[in-house]
């Protein structure tokens, strides 16, 4: 399945992640350009992280020791300050 990421947008993919050995709890996707992006969802594996980083988006693995919230916000206002 595929999903859009609207150009300057983010989506969490927490509920997308399908492997049971994945090491993140959840990832931010983070679309820094003006273009919309095309993702492959749901994730398996590590390796999706590098091939949607080679498209341009910013991704952000939050473990489970991270702080899910402080992460979103952090990305959020880098985000908007980059406009």
């Amino acid at each position: 399945m595929k999903m859009v990421i609207r150009p300057r947008h983010m989506i969490s993919l927490g509920g997308y992640i399908v492997e049971l050995e994945f090491p993140y709890r959840n990832l931010i996707v983070v679309n820094p350009t003006d273009e919309h992006i095309k993702i492959e969802v749901p994730v398996f594996d590590e390796e999706w992280i590098e091939e949607h980083r080679k498209l341009g988006l910013k991704i952000v693995p939050v473990g489970d020791d991270d702080n899910y919230l402080s992460l979103w916000r952090r990305e959020k206002a880098l985000l908007e300050a980059s406009d």
